[in-house]
């Protein structure tokens, strides 16, 4: 069985980190108003047993660089304001290389990780 899942997304430098089942999907992306955040949704396993990756997530404004590596998964838009938040994978080898420049893992909340593929993420 699997089920679909929401997460809040912070903006900002620093990266969102989630705790997610192996292989799971990012299914969708939106800014909910009531909220004022931006939400992903992420498909993934209800298989007891299914080992956890930890992902990070960035989302920029419109105009922010990022680094080349990130890769774009959506935009999510504020239907009421003049802003775009566009949603970012974290590949696994910049926060490792983060990890090692300072010394923390991203349990510790420095730095959250994703492998992104388009159908998956492993």
């Amino acid at each position: 069985m699997k089920t679909i899942h929401k997460f809040r997304i912070e903006p900002g430098k620093k990266p969102t980190t989630l705790s997610l089942c192996q292989g799971f999907r990012v299914v969708r992306c939106e800014y909910l108003v009531p909220d004022k955040a931006v939400f992903l949704w992420v498909e993934q396993s209800l298989t007891i047993g299914t080992p956890t990756v930890q992902r990070q997530f960035r989302v920029a404004f419109s105009g922010e660089p990022v680094p080349n590596a990130y890769e774009y998964l959506d935009t999510a838009l504020d239907p009421f304001g003049p802003e775009a938040y566009h949603v970012f994978a974290v590949p696994r080898s910049e926060e490792e290389a983060e990890r090692d420049l300072t010394g923390e893992s991203a349990s510790e909340g420095m730095f959250n990780h994703v492998d992104w593929q388009r159908t998956a993420i492993s």
